[in-house]
C-alpha cells in the first residue's frame, strides 16, 4: 500500500501539469514552457541572420560569375589589339609607297625590305613563329601538309621542298607547311 501511495505522490506534479496544459488548451492558450519563447526568438533571430548572410553570399557569387563574363567578353573582343597595334605601322609603310610619285626600282626594294621587318617585329612580338622545313627533314603531319610524293634520292617520308611555309602562334598550328615528300623506293 505503501508503493501505491509512493506512486500516487510521483505522478501528482505530472498530472497537475497535464491538467494544466489542458486547462490552457480549452481557454485556447498555448501551453508552453518557461523559456521556449525565448529559444523560439533567438532561433528566429538566427534564421534571419543565417538568412541574409546566404542572400549576401549569393549576390556577392552573381556579381562575380557577371564581372567574369564580362572579363571574357572584352578578353575576346580585344584580344587581336595588340596585333593590330604592330600591324598599323606596316600599313602605314605600304600606303607611303604607293604614294611616291616617281619610284625607282631601288627605292621600292628598300621599302619593299623595310616593311618586310616591321611585319616580321609584329609577328614576333605576338609570337607567330614560321614553320619552314629544311629538305631531309623528316615529315611532320602536325607540322607539314604533303601534297604530293615524288621519287627521290632521300629516304622515304621526309620533306623533298617546301612549297609554302607554315606558320603557329605559340604552340599552336594557324597553318601548315606545304611540301611534297620522299615516295617510299
Amino acid at each position: 500500500m505503501q508503493d501505491q501511495e509512493n506512486q500516487e505522490v510521483s505522478n501528482q506534479p505530472e498530472a497537475d501539469a497535464a491538467a494544466a496544459a489542458a486547462a490552457a488548451a480549452a481557454q485556447g492558450a498555448p501551453a508552453t514552457e518557461p523559456g521556449l519563447e525565448e529559444q523560439l526568438s533567438a532561433t528566429e533571430a538566427k534564421l534571419a541572420e543565417m538568412h541574409d548572410a546566404f542572400m549576401r553570399a549569393k549576390a556577392e557569387a552573381d556579381n562575380i560569375r557577371r564581372r567574369a563574363q564580362e572579363d571574357v567578353s572584352k578578353a575576346h573582343k580585344f584580344a587581336i589589339e595588340s596585333f593590330a597595334e604592330a600591324m598599323v605601322p606596316v600599313r602605314d609603310s605600304l600606303e607611303m609607297a604607293l604614294k611616291v610619285e616617281a619610284p625607282t626600282v631601288e627605292s621600292i626594294k628598300e621599302g619593299v625590305e623595310m616593311t618586310l621587318k616591321q611585319l616580321t617585329a609584329a609577328f614576333e612580338k605576338n609570337r607567330l613563329v614560321e614553320v619552314m622545313p629544311q629538305p631531309g627533314d623528316k615529315l611532320d603531319p602536325n607540322k607539314h601538309q604533303a601534297v604530293a610524293v615524288v621519287p627521290s634520292e632521300q629516304e622515304a617520308n621526309t620533306v623533298v621542298a617546301v612549297l609554302q611555309k607554315g606558320y603557329m602562334i605559340a604552340d599552336r598550328l594557324l597553318r601548315p607547311a606545304i611540301v611534297t615528300a620522299a615516295a617510299p623506293k
